[in-house]
């Protein structure tokens, strides 16, 4: 699913979410004495959110205008720190562990039905918007466990076995093995339009990952719609230790509906694809649109074939002849998602050779390990917006949109004295705002910052953007 976090669209949070590690706070002058507000319910959030929408019906991109919120309609958390694809790690660390390419494909696509989690589990809610050099960093430690999926049959299992599955955090196995760690940065690139560049990086597991977060959304009236913005060419995953295979993943458009009921939902309607040029393996995914009284389901279905990367003109499930598929899928996004080998059509195909490729149930998102705030960065997502996070978690609502607006007109008065001089903002940790096939690379300062998370070193001096 499109990014929902990048501009002025809105996002997920779990409600049973692990948080971020904690980090030492600063109040801002004022806390300690502004008084506490009643917070608002959601549904006078929602009233309040749809009156703001109602200006900008017919606006083709409300991600471009980065209007801003009042404090008590905001999740006291940064975008930057929000949004990643890594809300369960382990499944990112074992794409390259089978030794076939079909099994590695399958390892995409579990990676894939777990990076929304966030989506799954949580209700949509609005971040912080991110503002031009603003920069967050952590990483995750996960066992090594999982299996990978299986690519041949019949299964001695039983009929749609969990094998592939990932486990829930009470059912991992603990052999006394050294956990993976993987370090993640992001920094806000460019402001017009909003963009950020990731780098997601596993040197134990010779996997790294990287592209642009940028989204575009349109308000219709009753409803959001998201897409992926011109500099989003998905999720590049490049596996090192099989000759760099390269997997892009795209971004399917999503809908946040409910405005007018009150009750805020997600759902996806639109075709991805993840492909592997050096595999010659491509899957096709459909996100089959809602009818309007039937009771929501969330399907996806999917194909995974043989193709030409020179010449790559299948885009729909229909147009790939029987002869190249592998394999398929069929399942529900927020549910489980199962899998069939070889060209039969997934429902001529016996229970026994049905395999699990996923269950989201027992999943939650795994938190990040965030550096202290006292090594953190002025323009370090955490310690920038510390001030407004702190206020609304006190009910200081009044005080938090106070402090926000200061946060924002200096940002203001930044571009202003570059534009008077003829400066071009330049990124300190990637090579530049935006790259023309949307795969960001480090600078040398962003390769140290990558390798001092891995080794569990922190310190950073500021840059000229501080």
């Amino acid at each position: 699913m499109t990014g929902l976090g990048q501009g002025s669209a809105v996002s997920s949070v779990p409600d049973t979410a692990a948080a971020s590690s904690a980090t030492e706070t600063t109040n801002p002058p004022g806390l300690n004495d502004a008084p506490a507000e009643k917070p608002p319910d959601d549904s006078s959030k929602l009233k309040t959110f749809l009156g703001l929408l109602r200006k900008f019906i017919g606006v083709s991109d409300l991600a471009a205008v980065r209007f801003s919120l009042p404090a008590q309609l905001l999740e006291p958390t940064p975008n930057l720190e929000y949004w990643n694809y890594l809300d369960r790690p382990e499944t990112f660390i074992s794409i390259g562990d089978s030794e076939e390419p079909l099994g590695r494909m399958l390892g995409a696509l579990r990676f894939w039905f777990t990076k929304d989690l966030k989506y799954v589990k949580g209700k949509p809610v609005k971040p912080y918007n991110s503002v031009l050099g603003e920069f967050f960093r952590c990483t995750w430690e996960v066992e090594d466990d999982l299996s990978p999926p299986q690519t041949s049959g019949p299964s001695k299992s039983a009929p749609k076995s969990g094998a592939s599955s990932v486990k829930s955090e009470s059912n991992k196995k603990t052999d006394g093995s050294k956990p993976i760690k993987i370090s993640y940065l992001t920094e806000q690139t460019s402001h017009h339009p909003p963009v950020s560049a990731f780098m997601i990086d596993c040197p134990d597991k010779g996997i790294f990952a990287r592209g642009y977060d940028q989204l575009s959304a349109k308000f219709t009236g009753t409803s959001i719609r998201v897409t992926a913005g011109n500099h989003n060419y998905g999720i590049f995953i490049t596996l090192k230790n099989r000759g760099d295979e390269m997997y892009q993943l795209t971004h399917p458009a999503a809908h946040l509906g409910g405005l007018l009921r009150g009750t805020l939902s997600v759902s996806v309607a639109d075709h991805c694809y993840i492909s592997c040029p050096k595999t010659k393996i491509k899957t096709i995914l459909h996100y089959v649109e809602e009818g309007w009284l039937g009771k929501t389901q969330n399907k996806v279905l999917g194909v995974i074939f043989n193709y030409d990367p020179d010449n790559d003109t299948k885009t729909k499930l229909k147009d790939v002849p029987d002869k190249d598929i592998l394999g398929r899928l069929e399942g529900a996004w927020t549910d489980k998602i199962y899998y069939t080998l070889g060209k039969e059509p997934f429902d001529k195909v016996s229970d026994k050779n049905k395999y699990t490729l996923i269950d989201l149930n027992p999943l939650f998102p795994i938190p990040k390990v965030v550096p202290p705030q006292s090594v953190q960065l002025p323009n370090e997502s955490q310690k920038f917006w510390d001030g407004v996070t702190n206020a609304i978690v006190n009910k200081q609502y009044s005080l938090a949109t106070t402090i926000k607006q200061e946060l924002e007109e200096n940002q203001r008065v930044k571009a202003a004295e570059r534009k008077s001089k003829g400066v071009e903002f330049q990124p300190r940790f990637f090579t530049g705002a935006v790259t023309p096939v949307g795969k960001p690379e480090l600078t040398g300062v962003g390769r140290r910052v990558v390798e001092g998370l891995r080794e569990g070193r922190y310190e950073l001096e500021e840059g000229e953007e501080a």
